[in-house]
């Protein structure tokens, strides 16, 4: 079965969850795996903040009931209306608008939800009735101001455990590590290091919570890991058992890290970007010491409004030049941030749209790709000209994870997105010198199993695209995977062969999600999540690339929840 449209309910949990780690028993929009993937900005409902606009011994909502709204907000709210609620994914919800529609409006608007992505938080059973009625006085109230993070507290958590004089000059172990696997172990707060030729566990390390992603140093050492937490590791490689070397928080909340890769800068640097606070820090590559706080505060790149709270999305450092590409959400600029001077910081802001979320690099390195999620587009920027190429229009909700790049029978070489709205997956094609017709246009469309894509992968090896949809409310599709073959894009209706990862798992409890394809170093393998609750067992599957078959399944009760898988190679590489 096809879902055209991702139902809204699903959709709308994409930011509004409350996630596991944050409630002893979630309840519906709270377990969904879109808020377990992308949940709001909830660390931050458990941080201490004033009431504004209340004097000593004055409390309109109260102590316990200003406490309990502003951690629902935050929890199931903040995602898509944003920290001090100027609006995000979500419309603006300040006292403006808030109070010329009035309590009943706001607590029907609760209660019932909306077609247009708001969750029925009353008539599902989410929220009581006395918990909506608070929310909608609360939202009467002016916003309470979260605490910021600067230096003095980044330095407080800044930990480094090795120094650096006192690390190996040489690998110690034996570890084939260009072919290791960093694994996010999603509700447990961990990484699993996995040898990708054993398949064997060699090391489960302790991270912050909900790693989002893993980053490889360019000489292949280090593997950076941040949390939802803003927490971020640096695990060295070379240690007898790889270790973490150095620790330190850069906010409250945040989802990017990359480091400096650029000749003669290797492990030099390292940024890292927050959710809240609205910034990026750049960092010793070596020892995370942190060294320049920039923040995003700015004006909306359409509107020219001023915008308080732009979330730092994913980050990619610049294979031409000394900088690192930071992409900010709500202002919709993307950033060319120059390492060379860091005192003299020289930035490029490009304008290109709002609400930019992931993206990769074309085959060449050059073209920077990266989805403006609620706009419904790909922006493209030239990295060696630093300007933008073009906006192209994809399907509803495009969430490429990197992309996929491959060279098309027809068309030549394009890179591919799948939807997080649609079924569709999205070819544009990026060889504006070789088929200049092509270049920057979907030039081809192919229909998958369904809406509730994540991850789209290949590898320059392969000739497969493999395209997950864990987010899809039918768990048939939720827990299996469709499989193109590059040869036959050139057919009038392209099929897709569909692999059930899930059930291959053996494991026959809970939806089996089926996220994030990784491929191994020699591309002739690639591995999937089968991700289910944290109370339920979960694994990964290995698959055969050529032959399409089960090759290996890795079940272990250490695994908790493992959904993004990071090859040390291919993501040193940019291998995509």
């Amino acid at each position: 079965m096809k879902r055209t449209i991702f139902s809204v309910a699903v959709a709308a949990t994409l930011s509004l969850g409350l996630t596991a780690a944050m409630a002893a028993d979630p309840k519906k929009h709270g377990t969904t795996p879109g808020d377990r993937y992308e949940p709001s900005l909830n660390i931050l409902g458990d941080q201490p903040m004033d009431q504004p606009g209340v004097k000593p011994g004055e409390t309109p909502l109260g102590g316990a009931e200003f406490q309990k709204a502003k951690q629902i907000y935050f929890e199931r709210c903040a995602g898509c209306h944003g920290v001090l609620r100027n609006g995000a994914t979500g419309p603006a919800l300040t006292t403006k608008v808030t109070k010329e529609r009035g309590f009943e409006a706001l607590r029907d608007f609760i209660n019932f939800g909306s077609p247009g992505g708001m969750p029925n938080w009353g008539t599902s059973g989410d929220l009581t009735a006395d918990d909506i009625n608070l929310m909608a006085r609360y939202l009467l109230e002016e916003p309470p101001q979260p605490p910021e993070f600067g230096l003095p507290e980044m330095k407080a958590t800044w930990k480094v455990h090795v120094p650096v004089d006192q690390r190996p000059t040489k690998p110690m172990n034996d570890l084939d590590l260009d072919n290791l696997f960093s694994v996010t172990l999603r509700d447990s707060g961990e990484v699993a290091l996995i040898d990708g030729g054993t398949k064997e566990i060699v090391k489960i390390i302790h991270t912050g919570y909900a790693v989002h992603i893993s980053r490889i140093s360019a000489s292949g050492r280090y593997v950076f890991t941040i949390g939802r937490d803003a927490k971020i590791n640096l695990i060295d490689l070379w240690m007898k058992e790889p270790t973490t070397v150095a620790e330190i928080k850069i906010g409250a909340e945040a989802r990017s890290v990359e480091t400096s890769k650029m000749k003669g800068w290797e492990d030099k640097y390292a940024i890292a970007g927050a959710y809240w606070p609205p910034q990026y820090v750049i960092m010793d590559g070596v020892t995370l010491e942190p060294k320049k706080i920039v923040s995003t505060r700015s004006m909306t790149y359409d509107t020219q409004e001023f915008h308080p709270e732009p979330r730092v999305a994913a980050i990619v450092a610049s294979h031409y030049h000394p900088e690192f590409v930071v992409n900010v959400k709500e202002t919709g600029h993307i950033l060319m941030v120059n390492y060379e001077d860091i005192k003299n910081l020289k930035v490029t802001a490009i304008e290109a749209e709002r609400f930019l979320h992931d993206g990769g690099f074309d085959a060449s390195g050059r073209y920077f790709l990266v989805a403006a999620n609620a706009r419904n587009k790909v922006a493209v920027v030239d990295t060696k000209e630093n300007k933008l190429v073009a906006l192209i229009e994809t399907g509803t909700k495009p969430h490429p994870g990197r992309g996929a790049n491959f060279v098309h029978p027809k068309f030549g070489p394009v890179w591919a997105t799948s939807h997080l709205g649609d079924e569709t997956i999205a070819l544009i094609g990026t060889d504006p010198e070789g088929h200049p017709d092509q270049a920057w246009k979907v030039v081809q469309v192919l229909e998958g199993q369904g809406g509730g894509s994540l991850f789209i992968k290949t590898h320059p090896k392969s000739k497969h695209i493999y395209v997950d949809t864990p987010l899809n409310p039918e768990a048939e599709l939720a827990s299996s995977v469709a499989v193109f073959n590059v040869d036959e894009l050139g057919q009038k209706e392209p099929k897709y062969t569909v692999l059930p990862i899930g059930e291959w798992s053996g494991i026959t409890e809970g939806v089996r999600r089926v996220v994030q394809g990784e491929y191994n170093k020699m591309g002739d393998e690639i591995w999937f999540s089968v991700w289910n609750a944290r109370d339920q067992e979960s694994a990964i599957v290995v698959v055969d690339d050529k032959t399409l078959t089960k090759k290996a399944v890795i079940r272990d009760k250490r695994l908790v929840t493992p959904t993004g898988k990071f090859n040390v190679f291919n993501t040193r590489n940019d291998v995509y």
